[in-house]
């Protein structure tokens, strides 16, 4: 990976009309996407900004469309991040790239070799498809999607922060992996985050998590958690086989500080579900400009205060207000969150934060006794959308057996675009 890297960084790795490579497409979804986008927008600072990278993951045509818009293909490169090299969305974005390089570039198969690199499991698969095998990198099968960015599934990663970099932050990860294994229990991060995520979930009924990060860079960090934690622990029967017989994974969602304050904070503060709250906050910002940076962690401690010790409604009377509106600026208080603080946004600290997470799941998941390794929980939809997808191209009228819902949308469908 770092060998590569640094030929595509320095230009010494060469298009199929030996033009440098300028703009980098990740082709993936789950994992293979929502790892690298995060990573990427969270070390942004760190970037080569000569490079230009996009990211591709929805099976919608929009989603490929939008990413090449304005691109060369002749200096475009694209990773296609795909274990199996079989998942349905991946390939057909795939090939959607690959039409789209050899429409620009007479057709000349031998292209697909200087643009495209996979990221995979399956060497016959990739040799099919046109990647060059020597261009292929490996990481273990058992490896899923979501535990997978520190992989070689973090190759745009590295492309773009270099590898010293991408090591730094590695060291990180290694970092918290030996906090976890040796730390007593009461002084174990993420040992103590599992449990109170438990307490929360099972015992204060709180059954969501909004991670509100105080930091721009980590603007898709909610959206990285949302996989890691519901697909890891969002399961129904133990090891076992047996049902678990209480609620398992809390709902995770967020949005950056202050964005989130003015819109769903209200919730938060007064409303009638109980909402724990994950503050993420940087000490040092990498871009200082004038106050800003100041407002934003006043805004991020003054949440949290809030949200612990909330306004009764003596304290209102005492501002003044009138009897009616008393009880509109009551906030009850006692809401639960945590903040946690690190002192600048560095490689090495992002490591850390997805390993502290990462080992919070396997914690609670080690108390539900689940398998938070599976995720049979999306195969279901996967298989019957094979299904469905011949009834909706098929040339003449398929014969339905859905039900009847189902069988009414395939054929409004079909009649929408003239089938």
């Amino acid at each position: 990976m770092a060998r590569f890297s640094e030929r595509v960084r320095s230009g010494t790795w060469k298009g199929h009309t030996d033009k440098r490579i300028r703009n980098v497409i990740n082709v993936g979804i789950g994992g293979s996407d929502l790892g690298p986008v995060m990573a990427y927008e969270a070390l942004k600072h760190y970037s080569d900004r000569s490079l230009t990278f996009r990211f591709v993951s929805n099976v919608d045509g929009t989603d490929i469309a939008e990413a090449v818009v304005g691109l060369d293909p002749a200096e475009t490169l694209f990773i296609i991040s795909s274990k199996t090299f079989t998942t349905i969305e991946t390939m057909t974005n795939a090939e959607t790239a690959r039409e789209w390089l050899l429409a620009s570039l007479g057709g000349d198969q031998r292209a697909v070799a200087r643009h495209f690199v996979a990221v995979s499991t399956n060497a016959e698969k990739v040799s099919e498809f046109g990647i060059d095998t020597a261009n292929m990198f490996e990481f273990w099968d058992w490896v899923g999607g979501r535990y997978s960015m520190d992989s070689s599934i973090g190759l745009s990663t590295m492309l773009a922060i270099g590898p010293n970099n991408f090591r730094a932050m590695l060291d990180g990860f290694h970092e918290m992996d030996e906090h976890f294994r040796t730390a007593p229990f009461e002084r174990n991060l993420p040992v103590l985050m599992g449990l109170l995520a438990i307490w929360n979930n099972d015992f204060l009924g709180a059954h969501t998590v909004a991670v509100l990060p105080y930091e721009q860079y980590l603007k898709r960090f909610p959206a990285y958690l949302q996989q890691l934690i519901m697909e890891s622990n969002g399961k129904r029967v133990t090891l076992d086989g047996l049902p678990v017989g209480v609620d398992t994974s809390l709902v995770y969602w967020g949005e950056p500080g202050t964005n989130g304050q003015h819109s769903f904070y209200q919730l938060i503060h007064q409303g009638t579900r109980l909402i724990a709250c994950d503050f993420i906050a940087i000490n040092q910002p990498l871009n200082p400009i004038g106050r800003h940076h100041d407002m934003l962690l006043a805004n991020a401690f003054a949440q949290a205060e809030a949200l612990a010790f909330g306004k009764t409604a003596e304290e209102v009377r005492a501002e003044g207000t009138p009897d009616w509106l008393v009880p509109h600026r009551v906030f009850e208080g006692n809401r639960p969150s945590n903040i946690i603080l690190a002192d600048q946004l560095t490689p090495e600290t992002l490591g850390k934060l997805i390993s502290l997470y990462e080992h919070s799941v396997f914690t609670q998941g080690v108390i539900w006794n689940l398998d938070s390794f599976d995720q049979w929980g999306v195969e279901l939809g996967k298989v019957l959308a094979q299904r469905i997808i011949p009834e909706l191209e098929s040339k003449t009228e398929p014969a339905l057996s859905h039900d009847s819902s189902t069988n009414n949308l395939i054929r409004r469908y079909r009649k929408s675009k003239g089938s």
